[in-house]
């Protein structure tokens, strides 16, 4: 009798129906460790440092759009559709450390506006500060105070490497990984920003700041500066601000401010450094009218 039991056709399928089975189990198993082994990522497996995309992010950046364009009717009819849709089209599908400026280009094209000449304002350490001038002369413009500052300052995205939208959960913080969704845009920014300036460029830094004010790896020198045209950009002026209640740490004959001048000149440019420059100054004794510095003997 056991010899015959193979020769039964219906026991015969069923065993080799299970030795398929298990043949099949054994190669799934295979490609999964394969995949585990060659560290193929795992859509939104990875949780980052920053947080995720901003809610609602859509909403804001068409609401945003067309907010600018109620404020600045000079600088045109901005499809505002298009803008959200080409930030869309540069992250999703993407690991979010590996998106670079080179991949918003075309959001960069959409955006794009005229910086009328005299009136960029830069700034590093500074943000409260410079904000609250350009707030109040109105005479400057910065990063910020452009079309692609307004419309994207202070939100957040990236996008998922196998699957189209963003991923809500987390995000790379700025310096988590080299080329990722944020860092990149906004070096993308700051850069047609420094790409459209003209005559008299204002860079406003902190002199009350700790350590180098102008460091290397500073937006200010790696993107900023190096995408100024020399045949446009007739100087670049540096205001070196004292917080009104800090120390004078940095001032223009410092051996950082020395060096981003050579910095500066090294790319053909003309460069001139004030310290607290005076209508700076007398914004902050505005709010301090009490302190030595806002005295009308010391104030010059």
């Amino acid at each position: 009798m056991t010899g015959h039991w193979a020769s039964r056709p219906g026991i015969r399928n069923l065993t080799l129906g299970i030795m398929l089975a298990l043949v099949l189990m054994v190669l799934a198993s295979s490609v999964v460790n394969a995949h585990a082994a060659t560290g193929q990522p795992k859509d939104q497996a990875k949780k980052y440092k920053g947080a995720g995309t901003t809610s609602n992010l859509r909403n804001i950046v068409i609401g945003r759009c067309y907010h600018y364009m109620s404020l600045y009717p000079g600088i045109g009819d901005k499809n505002c559709t298009d803008v959200w849709q080409e930030l869309l089209d540069a992250v999703q599908r993407k690991d979010p450390c590996k998106v670079a400026e080179e991949d918003y280009k075309r959001l960069s094209l959409v955006a794009a506006q005229t910086i009328p000449c005299n009136k960029t304002l830069l700034w590093s350490r500074t943000n409260d500060l410079v904000h609250r001038y350009t707030k109040a002369t109105e005479k400057f413009i910065t990063l910020e105070d452009t079309f692609l500052g307004f419309v994207f300052n202070g939100l957040m995205w990236c996008g998922k490497p196998l699957r189209p939208g963003m991923n809500f959960k987390s995000c790379p913080a700025w310096n988590e990984c080299d080329k990722n969704s944020i860092s990149s845009f906004w070096k993308m920014a700051s850069a047609a920003f420094a790409r459209e300036s003209c005559g008299v460029v204002n860079v406003m830094l902190n002199g009350s700041a700790d350590g180098d004010i102008a460091r290397k790896e500073s937006i200010l020198r790696t993107v900023e500066v190096p995408n100024m045209d020399p045949t446009r950009v007739s100087e670049v002026k540096v205001w070196v601000i004292d917080d009104i209640q800090g120390e004078d740490k940095n001032s223009c004959d410092s051996k950082t401010l020395l060096e981003l001048k050579d910095y500066i000149e090294g790319h053909k440019l003309q460069y001139s450094c004030i310290d607290n420059y005076r209508p700076v100054q007398a914004l902050q004794c505005a709010d301090n009218p009490d302190h030595a510095a806002c005295n009308r003997c010391n104030y010059q």
